[in-house]
């Protein structure tokens, strides 16, 4: 395996266990302070490795249509996973946190239906402004958590910034998802349209 794509595959790895170390103190009540001292390090080195796989995969000659697809895809894990946690703890609205989900499954389903023709589509400018504003999220909010977990309840204003960094998430989310539909609605829908002529013909052959 690559190195860069080692890093890829360790930023999917950890999602789960960030899980893990959010949800330890809700299931036994305890190791609230010191999970503050896991998590975040944790979510910030994870989130690096989306930087290090980059890097090394550019450094090295390591870009590959798998790396294309792996690399988005492992974002998407450790997003998703986080933003559940947020969403279970009341800080993230249960719609922003389905949105966002039914987005990356329709990318995941573009993604695919483009492979079939050849085309690795990789991540987009838009993609990467909103996994910025994912990750400002994610720490912001992490960050009220934090304080709630040492005994300290964050002022009502802090929690609607969250609801409003939300829902920016999903209205970037989904000007991204309409950027590659457009950008590449020529390969996805390449397919479906082969098929609608090669019908035709059968048809006409069959009169």
């Amino acid at each position: 395996m690559k190195l860069a794509d080692k890093f890829t595959w360790l930023r999917g790895f950890l999602a789960p266990v960030f899980f893990l170390v959010y949800f330890i103190p809700v299931w036994t009540g305890r190791f609230g302070e010191i999970s503050v001292f896991v998590m975040i390090p944790l979510l910030a080195f994870a989130e690096l490795t989306d930087y290090f796989d980059g890097y090394f995969a550019r450094k090295r000659n390591e870009v590959s249509d798998f790396g294309k697809l792996f690399d988005p895809f492992c974002d998407v894990i450790l997003n998703v996973t986080v933003f559940f946690c947020l969403a279970f703890s009341g800080y993230m609205p249960p719609f922003a946190l389905l949105l966002i989900v039914y987005r990356e499954f329709v990318i995941n389903f573009v993604r695919l239906m483009a492979a079939q023709q050849g085309v690795a589509i990789g991540a987009r400018k838009g993609g990467k402004t909103k996994t910025v504003t994912y990750i400002i999220t994610c720490f912001y909010t992490l960050l009220l958590e934090s304080c709630a977990r040492f005994g300290f309840d964050p002022p009502l204003f802090t929690k609607t910034i969250v609801i409003v960094l939300s829902v920016i998430c999903v209205i970037l989310a989904y000007i991204s998802l309409a950027d590659y539909l457009f950008s590449f609605r020529k390969v996805v829908f390449a397919k479906k349209e082969d098929s609608g002529d090669t019908s035709q013909r059968q048809n006409s052959r069959a009169k």
